[in-house]
């Protein structure tokens, strides 16, 4: 018994039941040994809230290329994942905890972790239930988390391969410390702010005269930290300084002037004070120059005991207290107001400190070096867009030592153990025998750390004989945006190198941010964000899956366009009741193996050639990864020639029972085809319309993929097909023009000297009769003077004669109504327009709106000019 389709669309209806069906039928499970792998590993949400529209883009994308890829025939693992995002998920579970009244401190390390664990998986329940809104093809049996404990070992194997080779260090640096959260942050976890700001010009006396430096300063609270204050060597200025000793107004300490060539004789005074654990320029010249460097803050943000009577306070109010004593005393010169880029925490928010701190690092130089040569070899990765490559290689180039090392409690704890006595360094899986003689290091490591290893280490490596990694490695494409670029992309890139010794994906699909329709990145604070479930409630998840893979280029950002939306709903309606026509006229079963194409007519042949050619254009594209021109393809395809041209045409054989069957079978074929290809955009609707029509598979999820078949390539039946399309849009433009309504039949001619054509334009009579109410009165007739011509193919010439249908001297007296009305309106708004009064005073919109006016009066009284022109 045939499935009939609802009436009208129905999202919700269609969408219910069909993930569980598909997972309790094992359709995303890969391990088909018979064909050949291709893997997507998804890059992992993480676990401290519910997914975005971000996430919906990024995850669409993948999803849409790995069904592309199973109906391909292609063994396709799309590896599902989580990320533990140590500070971040850390952030939400103290703030949890702070909204009870509790510290972490209060827990305990152990106690502590329950609580994150109790939160990564009532949120991982979360981002489930959103992959499944969102119809992604996951293969859940083979999901893995970057802090499970095949991925545990996986970064234990890395960091002490890494440490063994001298690549890992403990070192003492400049880093970028949170005083939130209490820990280092890498550089690309900062966020730089725009604020307003002071500089601050105060006044060091010179020891032994009565001269004096003015030095400028937007940090005064680290002041007390000051061991030098340097010039130029030949800024003659301060020459006759260089070994003397100034006086540090915050503790009267005498600080030395030293000369060195970093300085900037033509910034400020050119004069700067050297605080080197406090600033990474200071830092390396303390180091040139073997100074001391002290630090004067404490990990929270608050002054130490070397800021004497301000030792407690926080940072900030120390400044103000500083800035108000040093006016009291006298040794402010002036102060400045200054907009200037600040450090944020990316995800505490606070103004991060540069601080000098023992750390973690890796050292870069050799990882990035063979990152980049083999961007030289076959091996390379593959960046889509192309220019994203350039981005990756100038990372690279100017890569820093990377710390590594976070002063958290969620995450991998450093595998590394000191001597209680000795202070001696142990690295390793597990703790020395003797462990009640050694302590753990109690720094976790940057979730980055983790995450570089994650295509990999989610196939079971360091196990390199596992069958997953034999098989499923290297992967084939990663998706992701441009922004992680740096964070992610670049590092798996340099540790799948450095420990598989191949590249962790053929290819990398960059795309955009997704902003508003205004342009602007969706934020809280704006309160233009989306959630894609609200969207999916509204419009179904397909809609929302083919706006967002079908508008915008790779690399591109998106705009989210509700218009857009409406228009893929639209589509989604009208490839429905295309269906719904299709299977009404399946007056009895059909199998698909039973389709038969004998007795094509010319229709059927051209729908089908133009099938061809677009399958041929979307597997260029999909390969392409160009999305945009996939849909472009089969909106134009689906839309135009199938709904407005072919179905439309066919009714005049399904109407006749002897030629039936041909147009029939061929509509079955060709919407079997559509749906296959619209599958990886939409894959519920294309489910549900699957079903309803003859298929082979259970599941359009296991279909094959349309192929181009030969026996379908007509020659020349596009230009045939051509002239059947100009008489019809000539007919109904001189109808429109006329005002000749569609219920009056009308009666044309086709003038033209190419006697070989009278046999097909006989077989276009039906179709025209059908489509334009209009009867053939045959070729190169003679006609009377009052007719309307339109030049269609080959130069033919298209002739409807008017007398019957249309009073000439009445229309053009309308007509004539019709351009003094719009003159005058035409004249009004450039009347509006170019007075200065209005132009100044009235509002933006409504200057807009009056252009607009005008515009549309001035093409209108074009038209009617033309029409007039023609009588």
């Amino acid at each position: 018994m045939k499935k009939e389709l609802e009436t009208k669309y129905d999202h919700k209806k269609v969408e219910a039941g069909k993930y569980q069906q598909w997972l309790d039928k094992k359709y995303f499970e890969a391990g088909d040994k018979t064909k050949t792998p291709y893997t997507i590993v998804i890059p992992p949400p993480n676990v401290t809230g519910k997914l975005h529209l971000g996430h919906a883009w990024d995850t669409t994308l993948q999803d849409m290329i790995i069904r592309y890829k199973r109906m391909q025939g292609f063994d396709a693992l799309y590896l599902p994942g989580m990320d533990h995002a140590g500070i971040a998920t850390q952030a939400k579970v103290e703030e949890r905890l702070r909204q009870e009244g509790i510290s972490r401190y209060d827990l305990g390390r152990e106690k502590f972790l329950e609580q994150a664990w109790s939160w990564k998986e009532e949120y991982a329940g979360h981002i489930r239930e959103q992959w499944e809104k969102l119809g992604l093809s996951l293969d859940y049996s083979k999901e893995r988390f970057t802090l499970d404990e095949g991925l545990s070992e996986a970064v234990k194997e890395v960091f002490i391969t890494l440490y063994e080779k001298g690549y890992i260090y403990q070192g003492k640096r400049i880093i970028n410390w949170d005083p939130a959260q209490r820990t280092a942050l890498s550089n690309i976890e900062v966020i730089h702010k725009e604020i307003e700001g002071a500089m601050y010009y105060f006044k060091y006396q010179v020891v032994g005269s009565d001269k004096e430096l003015i030095i400028a300063t937007t940090r005064p609270e680290t002041m007390f930290a000051d061991q030098a204050i340097f010039v130029h060597p030949d800024d003659t200025r301060y020459t006759d300084l260089v070994g003397k000793s100034a006086i540090n107004p915050a503790n009267g300490e005498a600080l030395p002037i030293m000369a060195d060539s970093y300085i900037d004789m033509d910034f400020g005074t050119a004069v700067m004070k050297c605080t080197p654990a406090h600033d990474p320029n200071d830092f390396a010249l303390a180091k040139k120059y073997n100074l001391e460097m002290p630090i004067c803050m404490n990990d929270d943000g608050t002054m130490n005991e070397m800021a004497h009577k301000y030792c407690g306070m926080d940072r900030f109010d120390c400044r103000k207290q500083l800035v108000e004593d040093f006016q009291e005393a006298g040794v402010v010169d002036h102060i400045e107001k200054h907009m200037h880029q600040v450090g944020h925490s990316e995800r505490s928010n606070a103004i991060v400190e540069p601080y000098l701190s023992k750390q973690w690092f890796v050292k870069m130089e050799p990882l990035a070096r063979e990152a980049l040569e083999n961007q030289q070899r076959d091996s390379k990765v593959n960046f889509v867009p192309e220019r994203f490559e350039k981005t990756f290689g100038q990372w690279m180039e100017n890569i820093e030592d990377w710390c590594i090392s976070r002063q958290l409690w969620w995450g991998h704890q450093v595998p590394a153990w000191y001597h209680k006595e000795t202070g001696e360094v142990f690295v390793g899986k597990q703790a020395p025998s003797d462990i009640e003689n050694w302590k753990q290091d109690e720094d976790v490591l940057d979730t980055w750390f983790s995450s570089a290893l994650w295509p990999f280490s989610t196939l079971n490596w360091p196990n390199t004989e596992d069958e997953l990694f034999e098989r499923y490695f290297p992967t084939d494409t990663l998706v992701t945006g441009y922004d992680i670029i740096f964070f992610w992309v670049s590092r798996m890139i340099f540790q799948s190198l450095e420990f598989t010794n191949q590249r962790p994906f053929k290819h990398v699909l960059i795309h955009g941010l997704i902003r508003d329709e205004k342009g602007r990145k969706m934020s809280k604070s704006l309160g233009n964000g989306v959630d894609p479930i609200d969207v999916i409630e509204q419009y179904g998840v397909d809609t929302l899956r083919f706006f967002l893979t079908t508008n915008s280029a790779p690399g591109m950002d998106l705009r989210y366009t509700p218009e857009k939306l409406e228009s893929s709903w639209n589509f989604i309606n009208k490839i429905w009741n295309s269906a719904r026509f299709v299977l009404m006229n399946m007056d009895e079963e059909i199998g698909y193996n039973d389709l038969c194409f004998d007795n094509l007519n010319l229709c059927d042949k051209w729908i089908l050639n133009r099938l061809n050619e677009v399958i041929k254009e979307v597997d260029t594209n999909m390969d392409k990864f160009e999305f945009v021109n996939v849909g472009s393809s089969l909106y134009s395809f689906i839309w135009d020639d199938f709904c407005s041209w072919y179905i439309e045409l066919a009714k005049v054989h399904l109407q006749n029972e002897s030629v039936k069957q041909a147009t029939l079978h061929t509509l079955i074929y060709v919407l079997n085809a559509i749906v296959k290809m619209l599958h990886p955009f939409m894959p519920f609707v294309s489910e549900e319309i699957y079903q309803a029509i003859p298929h082979v598979e259970e599941s359009i999820c296991i279909s094959s993929w349309p192929v181009v078949k030969q026996e379908n390539n007509f020659e020349g039946i596009q230009d045939q097909f051509t002239y059947l399309m100009d008489i019809i849009k000539g007919i109904r433009e001189i109808r429109a023009q006329y005002t000749i309504k569609n219920a009056i039949e009308i009666t044309y001619s086709i003038d033209t000297k190419d006697t070989t054509l009278e046999t097909l334009l006989d077989v276009c009579v039906p179709y025209i009769k059908k489509m334009c109410n209009a009867t053939c009165l045959g070729y190169n007739k003679e006609t009377s003077g009052d007719i309307a011509s339109l030049t269609i193919k080959g130069g033919n010439s298209l002739i409807v004669e008017l007398g019957a249908y249309v009073d000439k001297e009445a229309e053009k007296v309308k007509l004539e109504i019709q351009q003094k009305k719009l003159a005058q309106e035409i004249k009004r708004c450039q009347g509006m327009l170019s007075n200065e009064k209005f132009v100044s005073k009235a509002p933006a919109s409504k200057i807009e709106e009056e252009k607009k006016k005008l515009e549309e009066y001035q093409l209108k009284y074009q038209s009617v000019e033309e029409k007039l022109s023609s009588m």
